[in-house]
C-alpha cells in the first residue's frame, strides 16, 4: 500500500515537472541567445577600439605631414625670394652689359675715325708723313711717342672693355643658371606641397569615416546591451515562475501522499476494530501483520556543486600574458668630416634625379646627402626639410668639413673653404660648388 502511494505522489510530481518544462526549455534558449549576444557586445567594443587606435594614428600622420607642409612651404617662400634676387641680379648684369658693349663700340668708333683721319690726310704713308713733319729731333721723338701712347690706350681700352664685356656675360650666364635651379626646385616643392596636401585630405577623409564607424559601433553596443537587461529581465522571470511551479507541485505531491497514508490509516484502523484481537492479521502478501510502524530510510549521496545555470563549478581559470620587448637603436658613425668629404667627391659628374638615392645611377640632393652619410653608418631623415633637423645647430662662421648646409629646399655638403659638394640640379647634375653663400643659407647642422 506504501509503494502505491509513493508511485501516485512520483506520477503526480512528474505530471508538475512536466508542466514547467516548457518554460525551462525557454529559459534555456534565452540564456543562450544573451550568451550570443554578450559575444556581440564584447565584439562591438573590440571593433571600437581598433576603429580609435586607428583614429588616433591618423591623427598622428595628419599633424606629420602638416608639419612637413608648412617646412615645405616656408623652402617655397625662401626659394622665391632667392629668385627674386637672382631675377634682380640678372637685370643689373644684362643693363651692365649693355653698357659695357656701348662703350666699347664707342671707343671702337673712335678708333676708326682716328685712323681713317690720318689716312685720309696722309693715305698710306699718314703716320709716316707725320714723323716727317716734325720740324727737329725733339718734335720727331715727341710726335712718335704721342703715336704711340695713342695706340697703347686704344689698344688697353679695347682690351679692357672687352674683358668686361665677357665678364658680365659669363655672370650673367652664371645668374641665368643658378635661377634656373631655383625655379627647378620651386616646381619640385610645389609638387611636393600637392603631393602632401592630397595625403592630408585622405587620411581626414578615412578619419571622418573612423568617426562615423566608432558612433554606428557605440549605436550597437547600447542595442546589445539593452537587449542584454531585456534578456536577463525574462530569464529572472522564467527562473521566478520555474521555481514557484517547482515548489507548488512537491507541496501539492506531499499533500497528496499525507491525504492518501491517512486515508490508508484510516482504512487499517477500521478494519482493524472490525476483526478479532486473538486472529493473526495478514497482510495482502500472507504475512502476519505486527503493530509497529514502518521505518523509512533515506539515502544520502555525496554533493556534487552547481552553478545556477545547472553547469558544474569549476574553479580551474587562467589568465594568459604577452611580454613585450622594446628595442632601441642610434647611429653608429666612424670617420671624420674630412674622410666624409673624399668620399663625396668621388661622385661629382654622376647625374641629378629627382627622388634618386643613388650615388651612380642619379640622385637629388637629399638624397646624394642621405647616401653618403649612410656609408658612415649615419641615418638620416630622406626630405631636406627633415634633414634640416638633423644633428645639432651651428654657425656659418663654425662650419667644418662634413657639416650639412641647409638651404630653402636645399641641402649640401660642406668641404671648407667657402666650398660644398651636392647634386645641383637635372643640368650639372652632381658637382662642387666654390660658394656655400650662393644662396640664403637657413640652417649649418652638424652630424658629429
Amino acid at each position: 500500500m506504501k509503494k502505491r502511494i509513493m508511485c501516485l505522489a512520483m506520477a503526480l510530481l512528474m505530471c508538475t515537472t512536466q508542466a514547467v518544462s516548457v518554460s525551462a526549455s525557454r529559459e534555456d534558449d534565452l540564456r543562450e541567445e544573451q550568451a550570443w549576444t554578450s559575444q556581440q557586445l564584447d565584439a562591438t567594443y573590440a571593433r571600437m577600439d581598433e576603429l580609435w587606435a586607428a583614429k588616433q594614428q591618423l591623427e598622428s600622420e595628419i599633424a606629420t605631414l602638416d608639419a612637413n607642409l608648412v617646412d615645405v612651404m616656408v623652402s617655397i617662400d625662401v626659394l622665391k625670394s632667392d629668385i627674386s634676387s637672382k631675377e634682380v641680379d640678372i637685370v643689373r648684369t644684362k643693363q651692365d652689359l649693355g653698357k659695357a658693349q656701348k662703350a666699347r663700340d664707342k671707343q671702337y668708333d673712335a678708333m676708326k675715325k682716328r685712323i681713317q683721319y690720318l689716312y685720309e690726310k696722309g693715305g698710306d704713308d699718314a703716320w709716316f708723313q707725320m714723323m716727317m713733319n716734325a720740324e727737329n729731333l725733339a718734335d720727331l721723338l715727341t710726335r712718335a711717342e704721342y703715336t704711340q701712347k695713342m695706340y697703347d690706350q686704344d689698344r688697353k681700352s679695347l682690351e679692357k672693355y672687352v674683358n668686361t664685356v665677357d665678364e658680365v656675360k659669363n655672370l650673367q650666364t652664371k645668374y641665368e643658371s643658378e635661377q634656373a635651379e631655383l625655379e627647378e626646385m620651386k616646381a619640385s616643392y610645389e609638387e611636393q606641397s600637392v603631393v602632401l596636401q592630397n595625403q592630408i585630405d585622405e587620411r581626414r577623409a578615412t578619419s571622418a569615416d573612423c568617426d562615423n564607424e566608432i558612433a554606428y559601433a557605440q549605436q550597437q553596443a547600447t542595442e546589445y546591451a539593452n537587449l542584454i537587461v531585456e534578456q536577463q529581465a525574462e530569464i529572472e522571470r522564467l527562473e521566478a515562475e520555474r521555481i514557484a511551479a517547482e515548489e507548488a507541485a512537491r507541496r501539492a505531491a506531499e499533500e497528496e501522499a499525507a491525504r492518501l497514508e491517512a486515508e490508508r490509516a484510516a482504512q487499517a484502523e477500521a478494519e482493524a476494530n472490525s476483526e478479532s484481537q486473538e486472529e493473526p492479521v495478514y497482510d495482502e502478501e500472507g504475512n502476519v501483520v505486527e503493530n509497529s510502524a514502518e521505518e523509512s530510510s533515506e539515502a544520502s549521496s555525496g554533493d556534487v556543486e552547481y552553478d545556477e545555470y545547472g553547469n558544474v563549478i569549476d574553479s580551474d581559470n587562467t589568465v594568459s600574458v604577452d611580454d613585450y620587448e622594446s628595442q632601441s637603436g642610434g647611429n653608429n658613425y666612424s670617420g671624420s668630416g674630412s674622410s666624409v668629404v673624399d668620399y663625396a667627391t668621388q661622385f661629382v659628374g654622376n647625374p641629378y634625379v629627382w627622388g634618386g638615392t643613388s650615388l651612380t645611377n642619379g640622385a637629388d640632393c637629399s638624397g646624394f646627402v642621405q647616401s653618403v652619410y649612410s656609408n658612415f653608418g649615419v641615418s638620416l631623415p630622406r626630405t631636406s626639410y627633415e634633414q634640416q633637423n638633423a644633428g645639432t645647430e651651428v654657425s656659418y662662421a663654425d662650419a667644418q668639413p662634413g657639416d650639412l648646409i641647409c638651404y630653402g629646399g636645399h641641402v649640401a655638403i660642406y668641404m671648407g673653404n667657402g666650398q660644398i659638394v651636392h647634386a645641383s640640379n637635372s643640368r650639372d647634375g652632381i658637382k662642387i660648388s666654390n660658394d656655400a653663400t650662393y644662396r640664403t643659407i637657413l640652417s649649418v647642422r652638424r652630424l658629429v
